[in-house]
């Protein structure tokens, strides 16, 4: 393996230069394909314009774009000369940008269009080191004109490849000279997380945290030369950047699509690829999608798809028990279950294979021909989607980690999965399960806090030292601020974040995670916030599914014609408790003090960059402040 990106890359684009490394999509709507040599070529160019300017090592270069082609060339072409990249997305806000860049000391900015270009004028004054731009797409005239007043210098990505190509021929291998000092150690980017708990914080990785991973992870997650894997989540994200390295490692091609239902489905017929990396949102919707469909179709399909799907879920429980693809946590005698497994196992199986041909298998369909598995992470899968797409035959492997650990720890190998964990750690990672007050390693099978020592943990908090030592010990064990259990096999089971766990007034402990899937299951429900810190009792904040609470109220002959009446209506709102009580209760085995007690009903969906993270995550301590009156109102 070598040791640094820029080098794998070198490496991948002359053992393959034909095969296509990117496919994006062009003005017209159709995917053109950039070969390795085509974009390795690019990316010495740049790395050339970048030396013509004056880039020197080490050097921090702001890089704020969604995901296209050119983010992956700029980049390898920056890190070739030892320089060191902070993302962001396009939807990153002014305020996150006058931090980060300021923070970072960043003197050179890449940006995707107009309006960042915009975004970094109006903050010039607040970035004084800020002296040049690049732009993605080719800046008009005003741009110029705008950058010039400001006191910037704005290059078009055209033209810098045009300069890198002028200086390359004019200094013959020294892109490469620059590209053969970089070290397994050397700092590759600074991401800023997305700040789920308050200000992002800097984490610094390395070449080799990235490259650690790609060792097993590329053994679970196989590609062949010209496989094809679907890139939906933002570029900057960690674990968007660990997969299209994966995708790299295997000379794979890298398809650019977008995470909304009518584009990623047309795009997913249009280019059929083997694997479909994504947070666990994505697999909801399409699972929501598929059952929301279903409904309106109604009548004999809807009962013979309920009964089909029912038969699935109960014939991969039992194949999971006898074929040993379930979580355990010590030896077992499962040959002892054979006997009474196995002759309903041998029923159910044709009716499932009938399932499949009548149904599932135009499912399986909308995913293309050639779709190997799906991989979830960035955040929790719910079971009921899990084991879903278990039943129908659609492979979703679930993985682990953190931006702190570059980010992948673990992930479910797509030939063998288990059902109920997110795979042993990779090679190269260590994992165990400590006591949160002691720190004292605990059982197999015990819950505690998990930590992780290894290449891909990071190298600390750019200039936080302080955190960073609270990060990691002085074995260099990382706190992941996760709760879990190792299973008899070293697998991982999360039970939900430290940070999160709700103490009430009788010390009860609660995790607030796994009540809140199990609310999410209902049609009815499109986002739950499980609430009571310091309270006698747990309440919950409710996003209803629009459509869904819509269709109730036309069916159930109910007077409310606008939506917001409707999520105020006492009908809605018992309809909504109905679905919790049925869930959250003994049977399903949520303990007395984990029911819900009380509900408040929210007219509007969460938004990226208000309630949720890029990721799509709830930022729960924003929650708490923009929903306070609601909050106090269930408590009283």
């Amino acid at each position: 393996m070598e040791t640094t990106l820029p080098r794998l890359f070198r490496k991948r684009a002359s053992e393959h230069p034909e095969l296509a490394f990117q496919m994006s999509r062009c003005k017209d709507g159709h995917f053109e394909p950039t070969t390795y040599k085509e974009a390795y070529e690019n990316a010495v160019a740049f790395a050339g314009g970048l030396l013509a300017h004056g880039v020197a090592r080490e050097e921090h270069i702001g890089l704020v774009s969604d995901n296209r082609k050119e983010w992956e060339q700029a980049d390898m072409g920056l890190l070739m000369l030892g320089a060191i990249d902070v993302p962001r997305g396009c939807d990153a806000t002014s305020g996150d940008l006058e931090y980060i860049l300021s923070f970072s000391e960043c003197r050179r900015v890449i940006v995707e269009n107009s309006a960042q270009v915009e975004k970094i004028i109006a903050l010039k004054e607040k970035l004084p080191l800020v002296t040049e731009l690049i732009m993605f797409d080719n800046p008009g005239d005003k741009d110029i004109e705008s950058a010039k007043n400001a006191g910037l210098s704005l290059f078009s990505f055209e033209q810098i490849l045009s300069e890198g190509r002028e200086f390359n021929a004019a200094n013959p291998g020294k892109v490469e000279d620059e590209m053969d000092k970089g070290k397994w150690d050397d700092l590759a980017t600074i991401i800023f997380t997305s700040g789920t708990t308050g200000k992002p914080k800097g984490v610094m990785l390395s070449h080799g945290n990235f490259i650690t991973q790609l060792d097993e992870v590329c053994e679970r997650i196989y590609l062949y030369p010209g496989d094809r894997g679907m890139m939906v989540l933002p570029v900057w994200h960690a674990f968007q950047r660990a997969v299209e390295y994966v995708v790299l490692n295997q000379s794979a091609t890298i398809c650019y699509s977008k995470p909304v239902g009518p584009v990623l489905l047309a795009d997913l017929k249009a280019l059929n690829p083997q694997v479909l990396p994504a947070v666990p949102r994505v697999f909801e919707a399409v699972y929501d999608g598929i059952y929301r469909n279903m409904r309106k179709t109604g009548g004999i399909v809807l009962r013979l798809f309920n009964f089909f799907v029912a038969i699935a879920l109960f014939h991969s429980k039992l194949d999971r028990v006898l074929f040993d693809r379930t979580t355990r946590y010590g030896m077992d005698k499962r040959w002892l279950q054979w006997p009474a497994f196995v002759i309903p196992w041998l029923v159910c199986y044709p009716i499932k294979l009938l399932g499949g041909a009548m149904i599932f298998r135009k499912i399986r369909k909308m995913l293309g021909t050639n779709f190997r598995s799906g991989v979830a992470g960035g955040g929790a899968l719910p079971p009921a989607v899990d084991k879903f797409f278990w039943a129908i035959g659609i492979k979703l492997v679930e993985g682990y980690g953190l931006t702190e650990t570059a980010p992948i720890i673990s992930v479910r190998p797509i030939d063998r999965p288990v059902l109920g964990n997110v795979g042993s750690a990779v090679r190269g990672i260590s994992a165990r399960v400590v006591d949160p007050l002691t720190r004292k390693p605990l059982k197999r099978g015990k819950k505690g806090v998990l930590e992780v020592k290894g290449g891909t943990v990071m190298k600390g908090y750019y200039k936080q030292p302080e955190l960073t030592a609270k990060a990691i010990d002085e074995n260099g064990w990382f706190d992941t601020g996760d709760l879990a259990r190792l299973t008899a096999n070293n697998e991982i089971v999360l039970c939900g974040r430290v940070k999160d766990t709700i103490v009430q007034t009788g010390g009860e402990n609660v995790e607030p995670l796994p009540i809140e899937m199990k609310m999410q299951e209902s049609r009815f429900i499109k986002t739950a916030v499980v609430l009571g810190q310091d309270q006698r009792y747990l309440a919950a904040l409710v996003v209803p599914e629009q459509s869904e609470v819509e269709a109730f109220c036309t069916s159930s002959d109910l007077p409310y014609k606008k939506y917001a009446d409707m999520v105020k209506s006492p009908e809605v709102l018992h309809l909504i408790e109905t679905e919790v009580a049925t869930r959250v209760n003994a049977k399903n085995g949520f303990k007395s003090y984990e029911r819900i007690n009380k509900i408040a009903l929210l007219p509007k969906e969460f938004e990226v960059g208000v309630e949720l993270s890029a990721k799509q995550e709830m930022m729960r301590y924003r929650i708490n402040e923009i929903y306070a009156k609601e909050i106090k109102a269930l408590f009283r």
